[in-house]
């Protein structure tokens, strides 16, 4: 079993807080930029953030696929986070930038950009992700190892969240389009930085167990023809979070049972007649964990995701204090430092599962607390949404790990391991919750008549901000609840699988 170093799993984390400079920005505040700074309504930028969805659904996949076939003298996944990081950095300049267009060409813009960072963020974290599952074979170490990340993670959030709004002032001096421009070319330069410092102190130990007899590109071909059941269940159900109509929820069913079907009898097909990469996506839909945790991830996701991209206009306009935002963010993300710090203490004390549960239960209740909360009592958000949170990050700190441990069940199992291929279904699920998470805040606001552009439509939608701020999200959290405890792997069994795969690979 592999102990990592101090410093590794520093550097390590740096390349999360690199990451969320991205991320959480982008997730907490591209919404209401879009809306209120670049012009765009609730209604079309709902359906941006679901569409682009679609593109991840393709991306990760294959990004998991050419992450697990790459060889390099520096590893599988650390290559891609160096090569990735130029156009990470750029992307996330161009989606802040505000050109000079009409109504349509401002939402051509928008999605050109948009999907150009979900791209680009793609290479970069998907083999990030991928390359904890190969740093270390110790599942303690992992969560260990996740722990860091997500304090890291949450400490790129805090500097991106607590400050973007006093640095969009100070550079914009009253115009918020040049102060979101500059704004970005400063994170821009923290990112590239941060990731070089994660390239160049971590190391791959794990050799994975995959074997892949044919070509990447006879491979991608042969994913072609299995995109239909990639993008037809997206598409279905983006048409039905987004119109919510008995049209769309027939769509919906009709669309899941023929994938349900195509899936049974891939499953059930002779294995002389499967290629590599048709068994990857075989032993996924046979590995009980992994499916458990993607709903997981879904789920913990909108949780998160929903009270992040509310928050903006929560303060702005149901508290009246824009300035309160970045303050809120502050507290959010210390206590979420402290949270992810905690995991892996309380994890050994309590069990992974058990304190799954835990977490979600209790930040799932104090979420729906604030409900009740007086408008004017600022204290008290802050003291139960900071409760909150600390438990609240501890769900995406576990998740990570046990993602981890469903690339042991699959090796265990099948004696195959497509690591990246798992870890790339991670981000996946949690950028589609991201996307559907910010996509739900637009469009409940839109469904109060909300219109950034139209002071007049303020006063009607504050309810609805009430309500994301509180109760939509917590029944996200009790969703996931239920579903964790269906979860199949106990800490004694996980420990049983990595001492026989230790023994197997000093074996072979």
């Amino acid at each position: 079993m592999t102990k990592l170093p101090f410093y590794e799993k520093v550097g390590y984390a740096m390349g999360d807080a690199a990451a969320n400079l991205v991320w959480r920005g982008a997730l907490a505040y591209l919404a209401v930029f879009y809306t209120d700074t670049f012009g765009i309504s609730a209604a079309a930028a709902a359906m941006l953030f679901l569409v682009v969805r679609l593109s991840d659904g393709i991306t990760d996949i294959i990004m998991g696929m050419i992450a697990d076939r790459t060889n390099t003298r520096w590893g599988k996944f650390r290559p891609w986070i160096l090569w990735s990081t130029p156009a990470l950095g750029l992307f996330m300049v161009l989606s802040f930038t505000t050109p000079n267009l009409d109504a349509g060409g401002k939402l051509i813009y928008a999605y050109i950009t948009y999907i150009g960072l979900t791209l680009a963020y793609t290479l970069n974290n998907v083999p990030y992700s991928a390359l904890m599952g190969v740093m270390t074979d110790d599942d303690k170490e992992r969560t260990s190892l996740s722990g860091y990340r997500f304090a890291g993670a949450f400490l790129g959030g805090l500097f991106v969240m607590g400050f973007l709004p006093e640095m969009v002032a100070y550079f914009g001096q009253g115009d918020d389009a040049t102060g979101y421009q500059y704004t970005m070319y400063v994170f821009a330069g923290f990112l590239v930085a941060l990731m070089v410092i994660t390239f160049a102190t971590t190391k791959e130990r794990v050799q994975l167990a995959t074997e892949h007899s044919t070509s990447l590109a006879s491979e991608l071909k042969d994913l072609t023809k299995n995109l239909p059941f990639i993008i037809l269940p997206l598409l279905a159900t983006t048409l039905f979070f987004y119109y919510r109509n008995l049209t769309t929820g027939l769509f919906f069913v009709v669309i899941m049972a023929l994938v349900y079907l195509a899936i049974k009898r891939l499953i059930n097909q002779d294995t002389s007649q499967i290629s590599s990469s048709q068994q990857d996506i075989i032993d996924l839909l046979t590995n009980k964990p992994w499916l458990i945790l993607l709903g997981m991830g879904f789920l913990t996701m909108m949780f998160n995701g929903i009270k992040y991209g509310v928050i903006a206009y929560y303060f702005k306009y149901y508290i009246g204090d824009n300035l309160l935002t970045g303050q809120y963010f502050v507290g959010l993300l210390v206590v979420s430092i402290a949270g992810a710090l905690c995991t892996s203490p309380l994890s050994k004390w309590l069990g992974r599962k058990q304190l799954f549960i835990i977490a979600l239960i209790i930040s799932s209740l104090l979420t729906g607390a604030i409900f009740w909360v007086p408008k004017g009592d600022v204290f008290s958000i802050f003291l139960i949404g900071c409760s909150a949170e600390f438990f609240a990050a501890i769900l995406p700190t576990l998740f990570f790990s046990m993602l981890g441990d469903s690339a042991d069940y699959s090796e265990w199992k099948n004696h195959r391991r497509a690591t990246g291929l798992i870890y790339s279904a991670g981000t996946f699920v949690q950028k589609t919750g991201g996307g559907f998470a910010g996509a739900l805040v637009l469009v409940v606001l839109s469904g109060y008549g909300y219109d950034g552009m139209d002071a007049t439509t303020i006063e009607a939608s504050l309810p609805g901000m009430q309500w994301l701020m509180s109760w939509i999200p917590a029944a996200f959290g009790f969703a996931a609840a239920l579903l964790m405890m269906t979860y199949p792997i106990s800490d004694s069994m996980q420990q049983n699988m990595s001492l026989e795969l230790a023994q197997r690979r000093q074996s072979s």
